[in-house]
């Protein structure tokens, strides 16, 4: 902040000149300028890559593609490669502007993680590699071809999956010529994006490939396709797709009722019912997770439990037993749901009398069961990936704003008051706000910089404010009293709070941040809203 002061004042001290814009311009603007335009550009192929992905999950060779593209546009590389690692070996999976020999190794290439080579050593040590002038590290050992292409300047990063090594993206230059810290950090993010691709493509194709396996009978194909059609209709919401697996159990395996239990704790909580024998609500009804009860020995066992009448057994399942004669159930059976080998729930048929469920019940229950992890599965999936890129809109929005507002402040270095409109307006909109204002400070009394969003009406109430004294009778004021953020989540149920001033204005809830220099103020910032 001081450095930037005294940058400014030194160029508000220099008349002005006329500049030329040339190839080669050093000038401090400029440099902000080629800063800027990188910076957006780099954004917008980190925004295309997502979009890619999440337009085509499984078409892993397009996105890889698309990421070698921008890597050696944006980074100056002269070639690039992506590996993906099986476990063992490395293979390559895409290559850009690679020559035809190149190609023709990779196409045969099978490498394992070592320290011959900066993509095994970054796969042998799950962190970037960058190696200046390849040729002359001793640590290294290339192969034949990477001489012949002349290969000098090498940056490797892995693609980690937390801390599982999925692959290695690497980039060269054929001149002595090391990466910035920008270009590695922008190669980092391609290596993120890569493993993001890979990891949504196998989740999909998981999700593909066990519901090929629920296609035995014509039965089964039946229900599948009915609760398939739920689950895709509720990406979101996994109570539809419960319900209707529990209604097809019901129907289809001749239960008088299905429900399912979910794992909460140390008990076994109703996710969802179908029938008439009674039961408590569903997201409130619960049962002990202990051996006594069909559900809780069906999850600490992992495996199915078949009982003909739970009423005759009080030594085996004293709690089943007890259940059983409360609501007048006979045969009990209860498979698990099972998700990476571990049991989150359960789904459990019962029959009022004592009639055992047929083998092909049992197997088209274990297809529910199946479904039901699924749906789970697919409502987390959906749910991470929403959250995700909510969080990737969020920052891309932020690192808008903020480029719009240094590309302000490079056009008007000597004008503050574009700057100030630019950053009321980004508050406004990055906030979810309705108004916003700035003040600065003269060592007295705050005096208005810049508003948005204000009707003439209040216009005319916020300018009869100003010059102001910093108090604790507004937003602005007592951000500038107190040097600290204040944050109002209802103006008028605070009793410091000028509530004439509320109710005139017409808002209810507001931010303000003091503007702090070398710990002196000199300005405050603050966001209302008209509801509290």
């Amino acid at each position: 902040m001081e450095r930037g002061a005294k940058s400014k004042a030194k160029v508000e001290a220099r008349p002005p000149v006329a500049r030329k814009s040339r190839k080669g311009d050093s000038s401090p603007g400029r440099q902000l300028e080629q800063r800027l335009a990188e910076a957006l550009e780099q954004q917008a192929a980190t925004s295309g890559i997502l979009h890619a992905i999440s337009r085509s999950p499984t078409d892993l060779d397009s996105v890889f593609r698309m990421i070698l593209a921008n890597a050696t546009r944006l980074c100056a590389a002269s070639v690039a490669t992506l590996w993906l690692f099986d476990g063992e070996l490395l293979s390559s999976v895409a290559h850009q502007n690679a020559s035809p020999e190149f190609a023709e190794y990779l196409a045969r290439a099978r490498i394992r993680p070592g320290r011959e080579t900066t993509t095994r050593r970054a796969a042998l040590e799950r962190k970037p590699i960058h190696i200046a002038d390849l040729l002359s590290d001793p640590d290294y050992s290339p192969p034949e071809f990477q001489r012949k292409e002349k290969v000098r300047t090498v940056l490797s990063v892995p693609l980690l999956r937390q801390d599982t090594l999925v692959g290695v993206v690497t980039l060269w230059r054929r001149e002595v010529r090391p990466f910035t810290d920008r270009q590695v950090a922008l190669v980092e993010t391609f290596a993120d994006q890569a493993v993001i691709a890979i990891e949504n493509a196998r989740l999909l194709t998981e999700l593909r490939a066990r519901n090929r396996d629920l296609t035995d009978s014509l039965t089964q194909q039946t229900a599948t396709a009915e609760i398939l059609r739920v689950i895709s209709g509720s990406p979101t919401d996994i109570q539809p797709v419960l319900d209707a697996i529990a209604e097809s159990a019901t129907r289809l395996c001749e239960a008088f009722d299905a429900s399912i239990f979910r794992v909460d704790g140390n008990q076994l909580r109703l996710a969802a019912h179908h029938g008439p024998i009674p039961y408590g609500p569903v997201g409130e009804f619960t049962v002990p997770l202990v051996r006594g009860t069909i559900g809780g020995r069906t999850v600490l066992d992992e495996q199915t439990v078949h009982v003909a009448d739970v009423q005759a057994e009080m030594e085996e399942f004293p709690e089943a037993s007890q259940y059983g004669r409360q609501f007048g159930t006979r045969t009990s059976l209860s498979v698990p749901l099972i998700r990476e080998g571990i049991a989150i729930g359960t789904i459990h048929l019962r029959r009022t009398e004592a009639r055992l469920f047929t083998d092909r019940q049992i197997a088209l229950l274990q297809t529910f069961a199946d479904q039901a992890v699924i749906a789970v599965e697919n409502v987390r999936l959906f749910t991470e990936v929403q959250e995700r890129n909510r969080d990737l809109t969020i920052a891309l929005d932020q690192k808008t704003a903020t480029s719009e507002i240094l590309r302000v402040i490079s056009s008007s270095p000597t004008d503050v008051q574009p700057v100030f409109d630019a950053i009321v307006r980004s508050a406004v909109r990055l906030c979810g706000a309705d108004h916003s204002i700035a003040a600065r400070f003269d060592d007295e009394l705050l005096h208005p910089l810049a508003h948005h969003g204000f009707s003439s009406e209040a216009l005319k109430i916020v300018e009869r404010m100003f010059p102001m004294r910093p108090g604790p009778e507004n937003m602005l004021g007592r951000a500038a009293l107190s040097k600290a953020v204040v944050n109002l989540p209802d103006m008028l149920a605070d009793s410091m709070y000028s509530r004439d001033f509320a109710m005139a204005g017409g808002w209810r809830s507001g931010l303000a941040v003091p503007m702090i220099r070398d710990g002196e103020l000199i300005g405050a910032i603050a966001v209302s809203r008209r509801e509290p």
